[in-house]
Order: C-alpha cells, then structure tokens, then sequence
C-alpha cells in the first residue's frame, strides 16, 4: 500500500469512527448505564487495532483508542473525556502511576541498563564471537534462542529482553531476520511462562482459580498437557526450524536477511547502531561476561519473587514457606524489581573488578538504558491505558458473562468456544492476564470440579491458551511489544509477520480442543493434536515450496 492510498485509508477509517461515536451518542444519550457492560465496551481496542493495521504507526492509534475508552466512559460529555483521559480513575497517569505497572517500568529501565553495560563491557561481543564458531547453522540459532526462551520460565517480560539481549548477536551471525528473532522470543515468552508450574503466570492463574474445593496450582498443573497453544507454539518453532519453513510476511523478511544481508527488511531501524558491540577497555572479553550478569539477574529475580510471595516471612503462616505457594502469591512487579536492581548493582561491580569498563564510563549505560526502554514503556503505557478502559471502566467481563450463557447444552465442545473468546478478548484488550482472569472464574462456575473434572481442567486450559492466543497476535499486547523490543525489530514488522504464524497454531489448537471436549484423554489428544500441528506444516511446506526454491538458488547465487 502507497503513503497515499495508507493516508486515505486512515482519514476513511476516522470518518467512519467519528460517525458511529456519533451514532452511539445518540442512541446511548438517557441510557443510564451508557455502555458498560455490553459489546461497544470492546470498541476501544477494536479502533486501536484497526488503525495501527491500517497506518502501521502504533502510537497515534493507542491514543485514539484511549480516546474513544474515555469518550465511552463518559458518555460523550468532551470536557469529562479529555479529565478522565488525563488522570481521571482509568487516565493514563492514574494508570502509570499504579504500584505494579511502576514497578514494571522500573524493572524495564534497569534491564536496559544492564543490557547496556553488557555490552559495553564486551560481553555482547564475546558472546557473538563464540556463537559465530560455535552455532554453525540457523537452525541451531533458532533452536539456542528457543532452548534459552524455555530456561527462562520465571517471568514473560524478563523473557523477551533478556534472551533478545543475548541472542541478537547470533542470529544476527547467521542472517536471521529481526522478524523472525521477535517471532521466536514471543513464541517463548508467553507459552512457556503459561505451562511453568513455577512462574509470575502460574502465581497470577492458580489465583484466579482458587476455591474451598479447587486447589489453585493442582488446577494450573493439570491444565498444562491440554494447553494445545502453547505447546503447539514450541513444536512450530522446532518444525519449521528444522525444516525451514517459513510463509506469509515473514518469508520475505527472510529472504532479505540472507540474500541482501537486511535484517530490518523496511526503512524503520529501532536502535539502528545499537548492534555494534564494543569491546571492553583492557581489550579482554569472555562470554562469562555476558553469561554471568544473566546468570546472577535470573537468581536474584526468583529470589526477589519468591520474597515478594512471603517465603521468607518469619511471621508468615506454613503455607508461605513453600516455594510454590510463594510463587502463588507473588507480586511480579516487587519481584523483578528486586532482583532486577541486586543484579544491576552485580553488574556494575563485576565489570569494574574485571576493569573492563571504567568508572565514569559505566554511568554512560543509566541514560542509555533509559533511552532504549523509552519507546516500549510508551506503548506499555497507552496498552495499559487502554485496558483499563476496556476492562474496568466498560466492564468487558460482563458482556462476555453474558455471552456464554445458555450454552449449557453445548458443554463438550464449550472448550472450543472458550478458546475462541478467550482469544478475541486476549486480542481486543492485549493482555493474557486480564483475559484469564476474566475467563478462568467463569470456567470455574460452568463447569463443576466435583461433578466434571476432566471437563473443567479442559476448559481452563481453553481459557489460559485461548487468552496467550491473543495476546500473541494483539499488536497492543505488552509481551508483543517487549518481544519487538528486544529483538530490535519495528513493532508491526514484528505483529504482521507472526500473525500468520499464531493463526495456522490457533487453527489447530481449536479442532484439538473439539476432540479433547469429545474424547477427553489426555495422551491421545495431545498425540493427535502434535500430528495435526506436524501436518499441517507439511502441507503448508509443499504449497510455498517454490518460493522457498527460488530464495534458495538466490541465496547459493549469492555465496
């Protein structure tokens, strides 16, 4: 699409906007209850999602969003909107300024600084240096960023900076495309954190579960082996990794990478020149250096989890002294925080003790950690806006209460409608948790533990797979936008390429929890739904196989 024809589009898409907002005002003008609680509450993202698809700019389109939330929320009235907008219950300054979303921030400024110093004590480059010698092949590259995305299990956000961090380097040696990277971290951040018994997702599910009668973690894991999303997501990475398959956008930005050597594929470069490593200043680096910090980051983060939890309470009762029941009631914020601001201070001194870096020097990284975190906690902060509306201020839950009624006579394929809502709220709202905890009570309450177990443990993982379904695929999504971070891709490069990707997993995830509502055992489902998932790549091989042809004689032309 030209600049032109885009801009078109857009001034189109406002006109239609500005006239259902007019619309809707006239015929919600003397409702009392104005929109809360019934599908215009999704209204909001639906339009921060259609025109960042339509513009490829996200910003303007999170505001907008936020805009028609806080026009919604007030029905109408300008004066009020532009208030509530601001700093009113769900505003943009109410919302930043909440202790948990504070805390996230914060955890996301220092990352980058470490990130920073890492790399200007020449950690980054050592590390390059090894994985050019050592991880011979893009298949091994991809599958290191994914074997070290599932070590990462603690915690989404932690996810997707750190292994972007550590693996841009390699990938970057074997001209792999930042779409694919961004792809691969996302599709290890979110689905692995969901089916980590020990966890920030595990703590936040088995709360919302909770019950005399349900145990909140038995439920979570026992949910995992039905979660098809997530575990199809992996066994995708696998499959095309290894046969090196790849279709829709993402084809072309790999045909780029290795036939042009551009790994950005548009004119849009976040942190273009951040990539060339330096070395450290004694002109001695090891990849004990890059490997350590992280190292150190991911204990003292699971300390500072498990402290936020309560395990180490002396007052506290027996069951916080559990590891799991500390997870259980951890506040991931306070958590990463912790463990984030210990491993800084590590950082800091590890590379002045190896003088590696100077004093002053080392200061550098506080701006420029800051800078490089300033584009992501931007849109963190409209997403998080924009949910709020949606969520609290519209009451979303309500509307979707109310669309699962009376279908009780449809209790064994519920499942797979469950999946279905979960991952259009997931989508609409781009949050996982938020669609969870909507999702999960409700699963809970249709389906009776005592009387349906099976059922109930495969609704929820409905829900849970369906709310990472949609958070995937949300370019408003948090973990979306932190994937895009770092990776260092342009964040609707990142959302259009994967979209093709999730939607062929969401595809099979959904004829998989038909037959898991019909059948219901565990082992056969999970065998049919993998040879669904295997297949279905196969057939989508043999359907681009002459493209993939013709980039492979250009890429042999090339060497």
């Amino acid at each position: 699409m030209t600049k032109k024809s885009t801009r078109t589009a857009y001034v189109v898409a406002l006109i239609a906007i500005v006239v259902l907002l007019a619309v809707l005002g006239t015929m919600y003008k003397d409702v009392e209850t104005g929109f809360t609680g019934t599908c215009w509450a999704l209204l909001p993202p639906v339009v921060a999602i259609a025109l960042a698809l339509i513009s490829k700019e996200v910003y303007s389109s999170l505001f907008m969003g936020c805009l028609v939330g806080a026009l919604l929320y007030t029905q109408f009235s300008p004066w009020d909107a532009i208030v509530q907008l601001v700093g009113g219950d769900y505003g943009i300054v109410t919302t930043v300024a909440d202790s948990y979303n504070m805390g996230i921030i914060a955890f996301l400024v220092m990352l980058g600084i470490i990130v920073d110093l890492m790399n200007k004590g020449g950690g980054s480059e050592a590390f390059g240096r090894w994985a050019k010698g050592s991880v011979k092949t893009r298949c091994g590259a991809q599958l290191m960023t994914m074997l070290l995305g599932c070590l990462i299990f603690i915690d989404d956000y932690f996810n997707c900076l750190t292994v972007g961090a550590v693996m841009r380097p390699v990938t970057e040696s074997h001209k792999i495309s930042r779409a694919k990277l961004a792809y691969v971290i996302d599709a290890t951040a979110a689905p692995v954190c969901m089916i980590a018994p020990v966890s920030s997702w595990a703590a936040a599910v088995s709360g919302y579960v909770q019950s005399d009668n349900v145990n909140g973690i038995e439920m979570f894991i026992k949910q995992i082996p039905y979660n098809y999303y997530c575990l199809l997501t992996l066994l995708m990475i696998v499959t095309i990794s290894v046969l090196n398959i790849d279709y829709g956008p993402m084809l072309k930005h790999e045909y780029n990478a290795q036939v042009k050597g551009d790994l950005f594929t548009t004119p849009e470069r976040p942190f273009a020149g951040d990539d060339e490593y330096e070395k450290p200043a004694n002109g001695k680096s090891s990849v004990a250096d890059l490997l350590l910090p992280v190292i150190v980051l991911i204990v003292v983060c699971i300390i500072g989890l498990i402290y936020s939890g309560g395990y180490f309470d002396p007052e506290a009762g027996d069951a916080y002294h559990s590891v799991v029941e500390a997870f259980s009631n951890a506040d991931a914020a306070t958590g990463l925080s912790i463990g984030a601001l210990i491993g800084l201070v590590f950082t800091f001194v590890y590379f002045w003790v190896r003088r590696s870096i100077s004093f002053e020097k080392s200061f550098e990284s506080v701006p420029n950690g800051f800078i490089q975190m300033v584009s992501p906690i931007l849109i963190l902060s409209f997403a998080w806006t924009l949910c709020a509306f949606t969520r609290y201020g519209l009451d979303s839950e309500s509307f979707v209460v109310g669309a699962l009624a009376g279908m009780e006579s449809l209790k064994k394929f519920l499942p797979a409608v469950i999946f279905i809502i979960g991952a259009f709220i997931g989508f609409a709202t781009g949050t996982s948790w938020g669609t969870i905890g909507i999702m999960a009570p409700i699963v809970v309450s249709v389906f009776n533990y005592d009387v349906e177990p099976t059922l109930c443990v495969i609704g929820l993982a409905a829900a849970c797979a369906g709310g990472v379904c949609g958070d995937h695929c949300s370019p408003i999504s948090d973990t979306t936008i932190m994937a895009s971070a770092g990776a260092h891709c342009y964040h609707l490069n990142h959302v259009f390429t994967q979209l093709p990707y999730a939607m062929t997993v969401a595809a099979v995830s959904f004829v998989s929890f038909i037959i898991a509502g019909l059948l219901q055992n565990v082992v056969i489902c999970l065998i049919i739904a993998c040879a669904l998932m295997i297949g279905t790549l196969l057939v989508i091989r043999a359907i681009t196989q002459k493209q993939h042809a013709e980039m492979l004689n250009e890429i042999k032309a090339v060497k």
